[in-house]
């Protein structure tokens, strides 16, 4: 393991065997919601309400680190609670074989889905929790029941089965035929008669879904979404964190822009 303590955040590069310590996971699953899954690490934003819970991972990171290099582990330890409002990233230290995790989907009805593994992994499934927990209506060790009972649910829960690479887990997402069918039953009935008119409506559904907002939103709820995620997203956020994410966020915030563009009302 090494720890570097840089400007911007903590940086931890560890084996994959630290990662699975009772202390780590118990610090990663609390902070499920503040958490950043990248293909090869975890960036783990500050919260608030946490602050004991992470100057007690912090205490035990220490005195891990100092028994594996030998050193007394108080001084190192002032030193990270200096860093008290950073980020954590944590990464693994070699790239392990991709290890495939099957994900199952399945749609109950154009309300429900149930996402289920066939064993417990828990990196995968906090992943999932991390971008779907607000429409969790209950979950278990191996599954999670999601509410996607509006076009914002649908959206992000698209968005998240598009993420395939968690660590070193390959994601594979099973699902029968009636997924989609059941999944967007409400477009069953609709009538593309006049083809303008539907590619025009698909456009703005299209808009409507990347600012996360309902068809038919106000001004007010557009804008307010749209400065929202246009900090979440802005590429200044991730250039030093994490570089090679910086196309993805830059194209995300381009594709923000368009879609507020498109639907905001000039007076």
């Amino acid at each position: 393991m090494d720890i570097v303590l840089r400007n911007n955040l903590i940086l931890i590069t560890t084996g994959f065997e630290t990662l699975n310590t009772s202390w780590m996971k118990e610090f990663l699953n609390h902070h499920t919601r503040g958490m950043l899954f990248l293909p090869k690490a975890v960036l783990v934003f500050r919260n608030a309400s946490l602050q004991k819970m992470r100057e007690e991972f912090l205490k035990e990171l220490s005195c891990h680190y100092a028994k594996t290099h030998d050193f007394n582990h108080e001084f190192f330890l002032r030193s990270m609670l200096k860093f008290d409002t950073q980020p954590i990233k944590i990464e693994l230290d070699k790239m392990l074989e991709p290890e495939s995790v099957k994900v199952k989907l399945y749609a109950y009805d154009k309300d429900t889905v149930l996402i289920s593994l066939d064993q417990p992994n828990s990196w995968v499934l906090n992943y999932m929790r991390s971008q779907l927990e607000v429409y969790v209506e209950r979950g278990t060790d191996v599954s999670l029941v999601v509410d996607v009972s509006d076009l914002k649910a649908k959206a992000r829960l698209e968005r998240t089965l598009n993420k395939r690479h968690i660590l070193h887990y390959q994601i594979q997402y099973m699902y029968d035929n009636h997924f989609m069918s059941k999944l967007y039953c409400d477009f069953a009935n609709f009538s593309f008669g006049d083809l303008a008119k539907a590619d025009e409506l698909a456009e703005k559904k299209e808009f409507y879904t990347i600012l996360e907002c309902p068809v038919g939103a106000s001004q007010d709820a557009l804008k307010k979404s749209y400065k929202k995620l246009t900090k979440v997203y802005h590429p200044d956020k991730i250039i030093h964190e994490a570089p090679h994410m910086l196309s993805h966020y830059t194209h995300k915030f381009q594709l923000l822009q368009e879609a507020y563009q498109a639907l905001r009302i000039v007076s």
